[in-house]
């Protein structure tokens, strides 16, 4: 059976918004693929007014995949697999206020993060994403053709290892950060697992080189394309209230957290499906 729920589209490039579906009762396969189809296609799907408890937020995760856990955040009390994404009114610096896309440094990278909101402060807070569909689109031929043939080599050890985190402010916002060891490789250009559209592959957070390349090579042309992808126009600004759940995919997109809040305590919970073996578009 399929639950009957409409596509309301929230963007140009991306982003839609699911309407008639409750998610605190459980949903089919059918619908579950539905979601997730429209996911692949949309890269952010949007849920308001979800009344969730972690029980039922972590049902809908199951529902949709495997859930992955977080080697780096702190977690909900109880709920090892929930990740706790807090800043408190005393604090200046936020989590995820750099563009990437999660778990890029992982061999089978995340499919997407299910984050729920359960204390926003009265205004500001927003998550910027943006599509990497439409991002390569934008290329010319002649680059597309150059990149079909390159890998990226991504890490996670410069964001979440020790040296990264030696600052007082971010002492206790993340955890095994002699766990930070994640190297891997992928294609700068993937075909996506779901939709099958052709996706740009690199972000500026985790994204160290172009493999075989210098440092210096690769980041002339990685800049280019991050400047690229960010064009207002591929990008999406979701502004959150108490109860909102937003699903990423993490394959077709990338997202920032907005830091204009301080003095108030922004809580969400995220839980992170696992992804698979990332392929190369076809050329």
């Amino acid at each position: 059976m399929t639950e009957s729920f409409e596509v309301k589209p929230l963007g140009t490039a991306l982003g839609a918004e699911i309407i008639g579906l409750d998610l605190a009762q459980p949903f089919g396969d059918n619908t579950a693929q539905a979601l997730l189809g429209a996911l692949g296609e949309n890269g952010v799907i949007v849920f308001r007014d979800q009344l969730l408890t972690p029980e039922q937020h972590r049902a809908v995760a199951q529902a949709l995949g495997r859930i992955n856990i977080n080697r780096f955040f702190p977690t909900v009390e109880g709920h090892p697999d929930i990740a706790e994404v807090r800043k408190e009114p005393g604090q200046t610096s936020n989590i995820g206020s750099e563009w990437h896309t999660d778990h890029s440094y992982d061999t089978e990278p995340a499919l997407g993060s299910l984050l729920y909101a359960r204390d926003v402060p009265p205004t500001g807070g927003d998550t910027i994403f943006a599509s990497m569909y439409a991002a390569y689109e934008s290329l010319s031929d002649g680059l597309k053709a150059a990149l079909a043939t390159l890998r990226a080599v991504h890490s996670s050890a410069h964001v979440f290892g020790e040296a990264a985190l030696s600052s007082d402010e971010l002492k206790g916002v993340f955890a095994n950060a002699d766990s930070a060891n994640q190297f891997s490789t992928h294609p700068m250009v993937i075909h996506h697992p779901t939709s099958g559209r052709s996706a740009l592959y690199v972000n500026p957070e985790f994204t160290l080189r172009i493999e075989g390349w210098s440092d210096e090579e690769s980041a002339a042309l990685l800049n280019y394309l991050y400047q690229q992808a960010t064009k207002p126009e591929f990008t999406l600004r979701l502004g959150w209230a108490n109860n909102t759940l937003a699903i990423w995919d993490n394959r077709a997109t990338w997202h920032l957290a907005v830091n204009d809040y301080h003095g108030h305590r922004r809580l969400m919970h995220r839980i992170t499906l696992e992804g698979c073996v990332l392929e190369a578009a076809a050329a």
